[in-house]
């Protein structure tokens, strides 16, 4: 009995029918992921390029400069008090929603985790709020709920506490913090929580037998088993929640600038940036890119710090 030809690999790749296949392939995965790809060219990577060369220039209304400044724009932006203010708002900002939507969405995810029933039901509420637009909540708690007269809900609490009303977002005090932060808390929370779930979930449940089976019991669990193993999930919603606390925007935008002006420390970079780029007269476009740039390069370093203190991306990550 003669044994069975095996044709080369070559002469497989080769034949019309193999070779028909290929291109068939190649032409629908274009047609699936061409209008993406050209989404983010178009809507993402040339507006990048473009902001990284508009500000290098005198760029006044108008998208198409002329005047070469070369690093003018970035050391009037970083010896501008202003500015500067707005980072120090930053810092103040993220020093409060970092660490509190951190706790609040892992404690969420450890109470849901231990839910037997109706589990589906209490992720979806605690999520919902994430689809909600943040200029249409924004108008909600300056409106309703921290709204500094008396029909506001917050106030109608306190006076039934037999406390008097609260200029929540105007005067000179700082209790405008208590109502962007909470309004950001009741946005992202939901969202991270399904993260440190799915994170959660990835735990093999065999790891808490042993625990159970050396008498470890309650924090000592968490500590040394559920926190360990949470810190890929931990770092990756520590960096989402310091790029959306830089993005912060509509927040301060719709709750503070038609109260009769900004009160003191609460200008974020972005609204900075889009009141000199956009608002007034002088669009100095210029300018706003080159503090876009600024962001982005603080935003990379501070990335780049906690992903070293999280001591991710070493070999037995990889593994």
């Amino acid at each position: 009995m003669s044994a069975a030809v095996v044709p080369r690999p070559d002469v497989v790749e080769n034949r019309p029918g193999v070779r028909a296949r290929r291109r068939h392939r190649a032409l629908w995965f274009w047609i699936f992921t061409g209008p993406f790809f050209a989404g983010l060219m178009i809507f993402i990577y040339i507006p990048i390029v473009w902001s990284i060369y508009l500000s290098f220039f005198d760029a006044r209304n108008t998208v198409t400069p002329t005047k070469f400044v070369g690093l003018a724009n970035y050391t009037y932006l970083l010896t501008d008090p202003t500015f500067l203010r707005s980072l120090g708002t930053f810092v103040v900002f993220a020093a409060f929603i970092i660490p509190v939507t951190w706790a609040s969405s892992l404690g969420l995810a450890l109470l849901l985790n231990r839910v037997r029933v109706a589990k589906a039901f209490f992720r979806s509420v605690f999520f919902l709020p994430t689809a909600c637009s943040y200029v249409i909540a924004a108008m909600i708690w300056r409106l309703s709920i921290f709204n500094g007269a008396r029909f506001g809900l917050i106030n109608i609490a306190i006076r039934a506490l037999g406390g008097d009303d609260v200029n929540w977002l105007g005067g000179d005090g700082y209790w405008y913090w208590v109502a962007l932060v909470s309004l950001r808390l009741w946005l992202q929370v939901g969202f991270y929580m399904i993260l440190f779930v799915a994170g959660l979930q990835r735990i093999p449940a065999d790891t808490y037998e042993a625990a159970a089976l050396d008498g470890a019991t309650g924090f000592r669990v968490f500590r040394f088993i559920t926190l360990p193993q949470l810190r890929s999930t931990s770092a990756a919603v520590l960096l989402l929640v310091l790029i959306a606390a830089f993005q912060a925007f509509d927040e301060f935008y719709n709750s503070l600038i038609t109260v009769g002006g900004y009160p003191p420390y609460a200008k974020p970079p972005l609204v900075y940036l889009y009141l000199i780029s956009l608002g007034g007269n002088s669009q100095d476009l210029g300018l706003g890119s080159a503090g876009t740039i600024i962001l982005t390069i603080i935003i990379a370093f501070v990335g780049l710090l906690q992903l070293r203190f999280f001591g991710l991306g070493r070999k037995e990550d990889r593994a």
